[in-house]
Formats: structure tokens, sequence, C-alpha cells
């Protein structure tokens, strides 16, 4: 009854893509529409949000070539980084009625170490729902564009490449089709976002969407009570 309550007081809002989708450009943006709006606001990221689990981002995105991360040690990493955020930074938050904008979560973990590593996704949904207490995101944005042009994107824009930016294109290509597979299922929690267009474009449909959802949403918490 508790996680319930936590995401009807407060909003839990993530933000999906591969590589270059723009997905830390728009979540600032969305962050000024709702603060401008009056709501109280918190952005975060994943893997990340804490100082553990921001210690085990580096560890991820840094390991040595001389010692591989295996796939299931890198989603269990991520998961135990979940743990930590869920724990100490979003359900507080949620608690206290803000929405919480969040650069990644669960559907990162089923795209790349599900489609992407190949690691049963049953058991990754398992696990997850331990790390998380079953959290669940109240609305996923999943920013869609072709690998090709996230990828030239992140070199034009980064500088040093990390662990996943050294990774081919066909493996950012599966992670891109298990993001519009997770979508495919989850109509109503996950909406696809052409991103390969200006950014204005985006901000402009992002912020509709969302206000537009969260506008439904309180009818219905009207409706109800």
């Amino acid at each position: 009854m508790r996680a319930i309550t936590q995401q009807i007081r407060g909003l839990f809002i993530t933000l999906e893509g591969i590589e270059g989708s723009g997905k830390s450009t728009q979540i600032r943006h969305l962050a000024e529409v709702l603060t401008q709006a009056g709501h109280r606001v918190l952005q975060t990221r994943e893997p990340g949000g804490t100082a553990t689990a921001e210690a085990i981002r580096h560890i991820l995105l840094t390991a040595s070539s001389h010692e591989p991360v295996t796939p299931h040690a890198e989603a269990l990493l991520i998961l135990a980084a979940r743990c930590q955020h869920v724990t100490h930074l979003i359900r507080p938050a949620l608690r206290q009625g803000t929405v919480v904008l969040c650069d990644r979560f669960s559907d990162s973990t089923f795209a790349y170490q599900g489609f992407a590593r190949g690691l049963d996704l049953q058991w990754l949904q398992t696990a997850n729902q331990v790390a998380t207490g079953g959290l669940t995101p109240n609305l996923t944005l999943v920013l869609d564009l072709p690998v090709s042009v996230g990828l030239a994107r992140r070199r034009a824009d980064r500088g040093p490449q990390n662990r996943l930016d050294r990774e081919t294109e066909r493996f950012h290509r599966t992670v891109r089709r298990g993001f519009l597979a997770l979508a495919a299922e989850e109509p109503g929690r996950m909406v696809i976002v052409n991103a390969n267009r200006p950014a204005q474009e985006i901000q402009d449909q992002l912020t509709e969407i969302v206000l537009g959802w969260m506008a439904r949403q309180r009818r219905s918490l009207r409706r109800r009570s």
C-alpha cells in the first residue's frame, strides 16, 4: 500500500533512449517548465543520484579492459545503484509530493542488459522488483532516433569515450529495438517521441505530453475523491 501512496502523492517521470538521443538536454527543459508551473521538481539520473550510486556509475563507465565487466556483474551493479537511489532519494521525494524526473531507469536495464547483453528478461525484472521495491515510473518518454544519428551526436558532443560509447553500432541498434519493444508492450506508460528533429520541436512536444498527462491525472484523482 505504501508504494501506491507514494506514486499518487508524487509523480515519477523517466526519460529513456539510446546514446545521443538528447535526454539530458530535454530533462533540464522539462524541469524548468514544471518548476515555472509551480511544481516541486527533483532532477536525477541513473546510474547515479546518490553518493554511493555515483561511485558505482564511475566503476561501470570506466572499468578497465584488463578486467572486463561481465553482463551479470554489470546488471547487478546497476541494480545496486538503483536500490540506493530509490531508497535514499526517489521514494523520499515522492512522499513529499515532488515530481521526480529521472534520466534512465528500469527500462534502460531491460533494453541494455536484457535485449543487447542477452540476459534473461524475467530474471532482470524480478531482480529489478527487489531493487526498487516495486517502484514503477508513472510516465516514461522514449526519445527515439536512428542509431547512426545518435552516435554521431555523441561523438560531436563528448571528449573521451566511456565504456558504453565503445560498443558496436550493432549493440546500440539492439538497444533501440529493445526500447521500441518495451514501449509496444506498455503503451499506457511509455510514449515514443521522435528525437530526430530540432530540439525546440522536441521540447514543445514533451511539454505538451507531460502537462496534458498531469492534467488528466488530476482530473482522475478528483473523480475518485
